[in-house]
């Protein structure tokens, strides 16, 4: 997702890992925690590590590799993650409630990272693009409604000449619109697998909005990096009819398959907080 969160939101830069030296000393104390079964956020870990590291930064890793980490992330439950809808996280007292989410930010490299996004009822997560990642979105907890595009190759934009357009809401023309396929337009809940976008396919630029109250677990490779070009764009996204731009065409039954992507400059409805995550630790090995 398209939220980042500085190093002093995060609480901490890995919240979610346990030391070498205190992991060292448990085992000690406890040695039959060696035969123990490895922990579902340690098995995400380790495969992600191991997955990540086998392609370069901007690559995307094979088919095979995916499904490997997809099947791990099948299986991961909110109760692995210490996460239940008791928590305040997933309370909504009143409208400005409803609009704050909460991140908790479990591991980052150069490779990949790994967060939580918790919604109350009503959350909205705005219409935002992941340029040049891989990433895969895990529902935990209650039901989620995910719009999501991917940019039509080779479509005309609009442009100062060659549209005709109605105003927006802020009363400014659309300028530089981009032409944009609807992939996916529905409900999901946590009984479901895990939805997977990639740089130019997949649902790319997606908005989520909480039907009830939702956890997402999220895993981004590499991550946002302003520095390395990887910024995150937000979008008003326009009615295909609401632009009309000369030499495209579009049967009138298909049309709402389609829409119009504008970028603005950023989310006003957002309120993002972040907080330690307090699951079960994993150790990076």
């Amino acid at each position: 997702m398209g939220v980042t969160m500085t190093a002093s939101s995060r609480k901490g830069k890995e919240p979610g890992v346990l030391s070498a030296n205190k992991n060292a000393k448990d085992r000690k104390n406890h040695p039959k925690q060696r035969t123990m079964t490895m922990l579902p956020i340690q098995r995400l870990f380790n495969t992600c590590k191991d997955v990540f590291s086998r392609s370069s930064t901007n690559a995307i890793p094979s088919p095979r590799e995916i499904a490997r980490l997809k099947a791990v992330l099948d299986w991961i439950s909110a109760e692995d993650l210490g996460l239940s809808p008791q928590m305040p996280y997933f309370q909504a007292n009143g409208s400005a409630a409803s609009r704050q989410l909460t991140y908790l930010h479990l591991y980052e490299c150069e490779r990949f990272s790994m967060c939580i996004f918790c919604l109350p009822p009503s959350a909205v997560i705005p219409l935002h693009d992941h340029p040049g990642m891989t990433v895969f979105s895990k529902i935990l907890l209650g039901t989620l409604h995910i719009k999501s595009y991917d940019w039509v190759v080779d479509a005309p934009t609009s442009s100062s000449r060659s549209r005709r357009s109605i105003v927006n809401h802020t009363g400014a023309q659309p300028l530089g619109a981009r032409l944009a396929k609807v992939k996916v337009d529905s409900n999901l809940t946590a009984t479901c697998n895990t939805s997977i976008l990639y740089p130019a396919d997949g649902g790319n630029m997606h908005r989520f909005t909480a039907v009830t109250a939702c956890a997402v677990l999220d895993v981004l490779a590499p991550p946002y990096s302003d520095a390395d070009g990887r910024h995150c764009t937000y979008y008003s996204d326009h009615p295909f009819s609401r632009i009309s731009v000369d030499g495209l065409c579009i049967p009138e039954d298909q049309r709402g398959g389609y829409a119009w992507l504008e970028e603005k400059e950023g989310p006003e409805e957002i309120d993002v907080v972040g907080a330690r995550y307090q699951g079960p630790l994993f150790m990076e090995n």
